[in-house]
């Protein structure tokens, strides 16, 4: 019993001397403190890259110029070859000056009268023009003539020239027709050496042609 009331009695001194038990302290509210700013990215090693530079209105375009050599555009068209010159015998053809005008007609005659064809010969003929004419060696007055004068060393050069060659042949030389058609053999042959000559064997009109068009034509009535 003693004890006891010992106990009680110590501990009223020990309320009494400390006084009343502090009450107990509330913490001080904690402050969001909002979203966490990401950590800073580490260093890389090596040179830092340049930075972009900002475009600034009205400046020129910073892409690249474009390497010609990239055009994928066609190329320009060649300049065309130049028309080679048909007015005059080239240097080579061999009919020097005067240059002959253009044949006009074809003079046709009646050259052999034989037992089984007639012969005919052709003389292409340029003009009227009298001043050629006496150029080349005509001092009778003529307007019409020959492209040269018979026997001149330039008269098959410059006949080759003028008049062409024959459709048919390909001989220097004019076409002839009977009666509109080409020589068959029937009806006419093509003289073996020379394309200004012809054999007729058939009745008709006998046509020889330059390559221009100039014609001339006769009768055979055998």
């Amino acid at each position: 019993m003693r004890t006891l009331l010992s106990i009680l009695l110590g501990a009223g001194l020990l309320v009494w001397g400390c006084g009343k038990l502090p009450e107990p302290t509330t913490p001080d509210p904690v402050e969001d403190p909002g979203p966490v700013a990401p950590a800073p990215a580490p260093p890389v090693s090596g040179p830092a890259p340049d930075p972009t530079p900002t475009p600034v209105l009205g400046s020129p375009s910073s892409s690249p110029t474009p390497d010609p050599s990239d055009d994928e555009s066609p190329d320009e068209d060649p300049s065309p070859d130049p028309t080679p010159d048909t007015t005059s015998p080239p240097d080579t053809s061999g009919c020097g000056a005067p240059t002959p005008p253009a044949i006009s007609r074809v003079n046709v005659k009646i050259y052999l009268r034989g037992p089984n064809a007639w012969t005919l010969d052709s003389t292409p003929l340029v003009g009227p023009d009298a001043d050629y004419c006496a150029s080349i060696g005509f001092t009778d007055g003529r307007s019409m003539c020959p492209v040269r004068p018979e026997g001149h060393p330039e008269r098959v050069a410059c006949e080759t020239w003028a008049v062409g060659t024959a459709v048919d042949t390909g001989r220097p030389g004019p076409t002839w027709r009977h009666d509109g058609s080409l020589c068959t053999g029937v009806n006419c042959e093509n003289h073996p050496d020379n394309q200004y000559f012809v054999r007729a064997f058939a009745n008709g009109s006998y046509q020889a042609c330059a390559s221009n068009g100039a014609c001339g034509a006769v009768d055979v009535n055998r």
